[in-house]
């Protein structure tokens, strides 16, 4: 999907002009009017998955849900209705510039990080592999869009300035209750501590959309998910939510995997943003489904999952803040 010249007008603010070579064919510079109009549902709760600056079902599928919030139209495209809708929301600007300190480049890292899951459970974390795919999952996208917005840059460090989606939240003040190690986890991933809450969540296999209801069931937000396969199918029906296990271990039984290896043992696996199931867990009534983030953000929407229903870190750590022990999970066809 190419955004209009309407849309640039509409929706983008002017900034400091950005120095862009000509795009390479392995990482092609994001347009910015398309980034801005996924920052902007990225904001506002209606993930577009990955911010790439690109076209796809993903964004369809947001700005859908954001046209359904709104009362308009769900034709999935930047129509003149929903330009006005979106045009109060401009002064989130697509990029923004980032000083890295200590803390964004803060590890540990695992690299290699081994792909048997013997061989992961004697490590001590299932961390990031290297500072650019933390600082990529930190800012919603990917070590090569981080490269394409960052043009002649070799290297980072401590210090360093370097463009990124501008997913600064506007507040990381966190509910005190919560764990210290699940605070850092969501103010690692700008997560926004504002969030409305889930009256009951909606599974959507026909849109591969995971939708957030509120008492009136009302559209409060949308997430991009991975949903079932052939093998592992969504259970359909309606489900409740037992509680959410923040950065979770993994018990890894070979028994519920139809494509594990033969002679696999149960393995305990260690925490991690690139464990089986990310940062968090949110455990459903249906034994051994819940609901989970990815080690693998750029694959939600695009491919198969064991059944349970998988987003990406920062999307499945927002929605871990939006609903409560007893939340009703409906997941139909």
């Amino acid at each position: 999907m190419r955004m209009s010249l309407v849309l640039a007008a509409a929706v983008m603010m002017p900034g400091a002009a950005i120095a862009q070579k000509p795009a390479q064919k392995s990482a092609a510079v994001p347009d910015r009017n398309v980034l801005h109009v996924q920052v902007i549902l990225d904001m506002l709760g209606f993930g577009p998955g990955v911010l790439d600056g690109k076209g796809g079902q993903s964004l369809v599928a947001a700005l859908k849900g954001f046209q359904e919030a709104k009362g308009l139209p769900r034709t999935g495209k930047p129509d003149a209705a929903t330009l006005r809708a979106l045009y109060p929301y401009r002064q989130k600007r697509p990029t923004a510039r980032v000083t890295l300190d200590q803390a964004m480049m803060a590890g540990p890292y695992v690299n290699p990080l081994p792909k048997d899951y013997g061989e992961q459970a004697k490590l001590p974390s299932l961390a990031y592999r290297r500072p650019l795919e933390k600082l990529a999952e930190m800012f919603h996208t990917t070590p090569a869009v981080l490269v394409a917005l960052n043009p002649g840059v070799t290297r980072i460090a401590v210090g360093s300035k370097i463009v990124v989606p501008n997913v600064l939240p506007a507040s990381r003040e966190y509910d005190g209750s919560l764990r210290p190690d699940w605070r850092q986890t969501l103010a690692m991933l700008n997560v926004d501590a504002r969030q409305p809450k889930a009256d009951h969540v909606v599974v959507d296999k026909s849109d591969g959309v995971l939708r957030v209801m509120d008492a009136n069931d009302k559209l409060v937000a949308q997430f991009t998910a991975t949903m079932g396969s052939e093998h592992d199918p969504l259970p359909l029906g309606s489900w409740k939510i037992y509680g959410a296990d923040y950065n979770p271990k993994f018990h890894y039984n070979p028994d519920l995997f139809w494509d594990a290896k033969k002679g696999d043992d149960k393995e305990l696996l260690p925490a991690g943003p690139n464990g089986p199931v990310g940062v968090v867990w949110i455990d459903l009534s249906k034994e051994h489904y819940g609901i989970h983030g990815t080690p693998n953000p750029e694959t939600i929407g695009r491919a198969e999952s064991h059944g349970c229903i998988r987003l990406t870190n920062w999307d499945a750590a927002r929605l871990a803040m939006m609903i409560k022990p007893g939340t009703k999970a409906v997941f139909k066809a």
